[in-house]
C-alpha cells in the first residue's frame, strides 16, 4: 500500500481507538487482551506512537528506547494518547520521502515501514478498544488486512524471535476469500518461512475473509475456516504473539 493511504489508515484508526476508550472508560477490561483495562491499552499504545514518532522526527539511525508508561488516567490520560496520535500523524505526512531513521523490518524505506507498521499496530489496538466498549466493531477493509497480513507473516514471523516452530517440517496455508491473497508458511525448528502462493501442499489451511485472518492471526479473533491439521492452529495461538519486550 501507498505510504500517504497508510497514514490515513492510521489517523482514522487513532481516532477510533480513543472514541471507543473514551465510552468504554479507563477501568474497562479489554476482552482481547484478558491482562488489560483501558487504561493500560492507551498506556501502551500512547507510548509506541510517541517512540516511532521520536525515530521519523529525530532521525535516530540506531535502536532508540521508548519513553515509557504514563501514570495519567482518565480524561488526561485520553488527552494524552490523542495529542500523540495526532504527533505521529502529521509526523509521519510531512516528513521527507527520502528521510533515513532505524527501522526493524523490509520496507521501500524507513518512512514507508514506520506508516505501516503503526498503521497496524494503531488498528490491532483499536479493535481491543471496541472489544472493550462492546457493539460491533469498526470493519476493516480488505486491501489494509491484506497488508498486515503480509507485514505479520512475511515481516514479523520471519525473524528470529519468532516462537512458532515445529519439530516435524510443516505447511500452514492462509487463503483469503474475497481476494486472489494465499500464502503458504513452512513452518519447521527455524523461523515461519512464508511466501505469497501455493507453493507446496499444505498440512493445514486457514480460509476466510481477509479481515477475518487479518483478526485471528493477531489473536484478536477466532480462525475462520480451518482444514487439515487444527494442532498447527493450536500452535498458532499458543506461540505466535508479537510482544513488546
Amino acid at each position: 500500500m501507498e505510504t500517504a493511504e497508510l497514514i490515513r489508515y492510521l489517523d482514522r484508526e487513532g481516532g477510533l481507538l480513543a472514541e471507543a476508550a473514551e465510552e468504554a472508560g479507563t477501568d474497562a477490561k479489554v476482552p482481547t487482551c484478558p491482562a488489560w483495562q483501558v487504561r493500560d491499552l492507551l498506556r501502551h499504545t500512547g507510548m509506541v506512537h510517541r517512540w516511532a514518532t521520536a525515530f521519523v522526527a529525530e532521525g535516530h539511525t540506531s535502536y532508540h528506547p521508548d519513553g515509557g508508561l504514563p501514570e495519567l488516567d482518565g480524561p488526561a490520560l485520553l488527552t494524552w494518547f490523542r495529542d500523540g496520535h495526532r504527533r505521529l500523524v502529521d509526523t509521519l505526512a510531512t516528513a521527507p520521502p527520502d528521510m533515513e531513521c532505524w527501522s526493524f523490518l523490509p520496507a521501500p524505506s524507513p518512512l514507508a515501514f514506520w506508516a505501516r507498521r503503526q498503521a497496524h499496530e494503531t488498528t490491532v489496538h483499536r479493535v481491543d478498544a471496541e472489544s472493550a466498549r462492546g457493539g460491533t466493531p469498526t470493519a476493516v477493509p480488505v486491501d489494509f488486512a491484506v497488508d498486515g497480513i503480509d507485514e505479520l507473516l512475511l515481516g514479523f514471523h520471519a525473524r528470529s524471535r519468532s516462537r512458532v516452530r515445529t519439530d516435524e517440517p510443516r505447511v500452514l496455508r492462509v487463503r483469503a476469500s474475497d481476494s486472489d491473497a494465499v500464502w503458504s508458511v513452512r513452518l519447521s525448528t527455524e523461523p515461519p518461512a512464508a511466501e505469497r502462493g501455493e507453493v507446496a501442499d499444505a498440512d493445514c489451511e486457514l480460509a476466510g475473509t481477509a479481515a477475518q485472518l487479518y483478526l485471528a492471526l493477531w489473536n484478536r479473533g477466532p480462525f475462520p475456516g480451518v482444514t487439515g491439521d487444527s494442532s498447527i492452529t493450536t500452535l498458532w495461538r499458543e506461540k505466535s504473539a508479537v510482544t513488546w519486550s
